[in-house]
C-alpha cells in the first residue's frame, strides 16, 4: 500500500524538481571607462545543463566592443537519465496501481503477474540508484560550471588588473538539491518494496510449502518406527511371560512333592 501511494509521487517530485529547473547568474565588469561598464550581466540556464551552449555577451572594456563567451561543460546526460528513469518509474506506478486494484485475480494467475512485478522492482531500484548517484555528480559539476567566480575568470576584460569585475549573485540550487534527495528516496521505497514483492512470486511460495512437507514426513518416519518397536516389545514381552508361567509351574509342582511323581503320556 505504501508503494501503490508513495511511489508515484516520489517520482513527480523527483523529475519535476529537476525538469523544471532554470537557474540564473549575474555578474558585472566595471570598467576605467565607466561607458564600458556593464554592472549588470545576466547568464540563464536551465534543464537539460548542456552550459556549453548557454551564451552571453560582455564588455572587454576597449571602447563599444564586447566578446561572446560560453560556459562551461555538458551535464544533459546525468539530468536527463534521471529524469527519464523518474517518468517511466511514475508510468509503472501508476500501471500497478490499476492492476492491483481493478486486476487482482489477473495479477495473481499463473504466478506471472507477480514474478513481472518483482523483477521490473529490483530492475528499477538498481536504476534508482544509478540515476540518483549520477545526477549528484552532475550536479557537483553544473555548481562548479555557473559558479559566478569561475565565470568571471573566463572575460579577458578581467585580466586586465585596472578593471574590476565581480559577482553579483549565484543561482538557486534548493530545487536540484531536492530532486537528488527525492532520487534516493525512490531508491528507498524501490527497495524495500522488493520484499514484499518477493513473498507474492511462486519462489517464496513454493519455498514455504517444501518445510511442511518434510515436517510430515519426519513425524511420519517417527510414528512408523514407535508402531514397529511397540510390536517388537509385545512379542519379546509374551516370550519373557511364558517362560515366567513354565518356572512358576514347575515351582508350583517341587512345591507340593508329596511322594513319587510319575509321568505318563498323554
Amino acid at each position: 500500500m505504501c508503494m501503490v501511494i508513495f511511489a508515484p509521487l516520489f517520482a513527480i517530485f523527483a523529475f519535476a524538481t529537476c525538469g523544471g529547473y532554470s537557474g540564473q547568474l549575474r555578474v558585472s565588469v566595471d570598467c576605467i571607462n565607466k561607458s564600458d561598464s556593464n554592472l549588470r550581466i545576466g547568464i540563464n540556464f536551465a534543464y537539460p545543463f548542456r552550459l556549453n551552449r548557454v551564451e552571453f555577451d560582455v564588455p572587454m572594456c576597449e571602447g563599444r566592443r564586447q566578446e561572446r563567451l560560453y560556459l562551461i561543460g555538458d551535464f544533459s546526460s546525468s539530468a536527463e537519465f534521471f529524469v527519464t528513469i523518474a517518468v517511466f518509474s511514475f508510468l509503472y506506478s501508476l500501471l500497478a496501481t490499476v492492476v492491483y486494484i481493478f486486476f487482482q485475480n489477473k495479477y495473481r494467475e499463473n504466478n506471472r503477474g507477480p514474478l513481472i512485478d518483482f523483477i521490473v522492482t529490483v530492475v528499477f531500484s538498481f536504476m534508482w540508484l544509478v540515476s540518483s548517484s549520477a545526477w549528484a555528480k552532475g550536479l557537483s559539476d553544473v555548481k562548479a560550471a555557473t559558479d559566478p567566480d569561475e565565470v568571471v575568470l573566463l572575460m579577458s576584460a578581467c585580466k586586465v588588473q585596472t578593471n574590476k569585475c565581480s559577482s553579483v549573485y549565484g543561482p538557486r540550487w534548493s530545487g536540484l538539491n531536492t530532486s537528488v534527495v527525492f532520487g534516493y528516496l525512490n531508491f528507498v521505497l524501490w527497495a524495500g518494496n522488493i520484499w514484499f514483492v518477493f513473498k507474492e512470486t511462486g519462489w517464496h511460495k513454493g519455498g514455504a510449502a517444501r518445510y511442511p512437507a518434510s515436517s510430515s514426513e519426519k513425524q511420519a518416519t517417527a510414528f512408523n518406527q514407535q508402531v514397529y518397536n511397540q510390536g517388537s516389545f509385545d512379542q519379546s514381552g509374551g516370550a519373557f511371560t511364558g517362560t515366567g508361567d513354565f518356572a512358576q509351574s514347575e515351582y508350583s509342582q517341587v512345591g507340593n512333592y508329596g511322594g513319587p511323581i510319575s509321568y505318563t503320556n498323554q
